[in-house]
């Protein structure tokens, strides 16, 4: 069986249909129905159900599916296990950060590895957490870094950071003078908050709902600069990571009492799968002891 015949039936059963799969692997529908017809008599069972319209994977074509992906992901694995070069001259790292993270902790970070290891080749991707282990599952991230409340079962978490959650307000904020604020000054405090693409958001929810009360949301946004711009200019409250609202000299970050908003950052990457000298070298000066991600106050 060639390696030929596995992304043909991939192909199929992903575009769900022959003229589709044929064009996007640019062959001619008679020999890619040839190819699936070789596969097929290999395996002892059709794999596709060409009875209706569209076509669909049989029970058996499911599961060779599942496999033949599982497959692919190993051998793609292999090649850059062959490439992979353990002196760091050259190289690459595939790395996705929740956007929160982004703000304040990649920049940091990327700078330090890029000056120990500047001939590695660096891709950097924001995105949802949900977004991120699915990639990571796919082998389409090396490594991510985002929250510890992971999905699946298929990544290891290793800590990062523990991160603090604070009020943040402009200098002209009625609490302004205060160092630390007592969360029941939160309810019916006007603030903005980032909207619900945020995992930032989901906590921030279910903080206040564990601790009983309830800040008057007046605006939403889907951008912390948008956030940090609007809490400068008005007297809305926010929420966010201290370090985020420490690095504006306008905005100034209150503690909360007595119940401090914690969260930790992990890095994740897919259980079991091979790890580049790239990989392991960006984890290993990440978890560096006493290595400080966090820009000064």
């Amino acid at each position: 069986m060639l390696l030929r015949h596995i992304h043909y039936f991939l192909a199929v059963a992903e575009h769900r249909g022959f003229t589709r799969a044929a064009a996007a692997l640019h062959v001619s529908q008679p020999a890619l129905s040839q190819q699936i017809k070789q596969l097929e008599e290999r395996l002892g069972a059709p794999l596709f159900d060409r009875s209706g319209r569209a076509i669909r994977l049989t029970d058996a074509g499911e599961v060779y599916a599942r496999f033949a992906r599982l497959a692919l992901k190993d051998l793609e694995a292999g090649e850059r296990a062959i490439h992979d070069v353990g002196d760091l001259s050259e190289g690459s790292l595939r790395l996705a950060i929740t956007p929160t993270f982004t703000a304040y902790l990649v920049g940091p970070l990327v700078a330090a590895f890029h000056a120990r290891y500047p001939e590695i080749t660096l891709s950097v991707g924001e995105m949802s957490q949900e977004r991120m282990e699915e990639l990571i599952n796919d082998d389409r991230i090396d490594v991510g870094i985002a929250f510890d409340e992971v999905h699946s079962a298929d990544l290891e978490a290793t800590e990062l950071l523990v991160e603090t959650l604070t009020l943040g307000v402009g200098r002209e904020h009625p609490l302004a003078g205060q160092a630390r604020v007592a969360l029941a000054r939160l309810d019916a405090q006007p603030m903005i908050l980032l909207d619900d693409e945020f995992a930032t958001r989901e906590r921030i929810d279910r903080y206040c709902r564990q601790h009983g009360v309830y800040p008057r949301v007046m605006m939403e946004a889907n951008s912390i600069s948008a956030v940090v711009e609007i809490v400068r200019r008005t007297s809305l409250a926010t929420l966010l990571p201290e370090p985020i609202v420490r690095q504006h000299d306008d905005l100034l970050a209150l503690a909360l009492e007595p119940s401090s908003f914690f969260r930790t950052a992990v890095l994740l990457q897919r259980r079991g799968a091979y790890r580049t000298a790239a990989a392991r070298a960006f984890v290993d000066l990440a978890l560096e002891p006493c290595r400080d991600l966090a820009p000064s106050p």
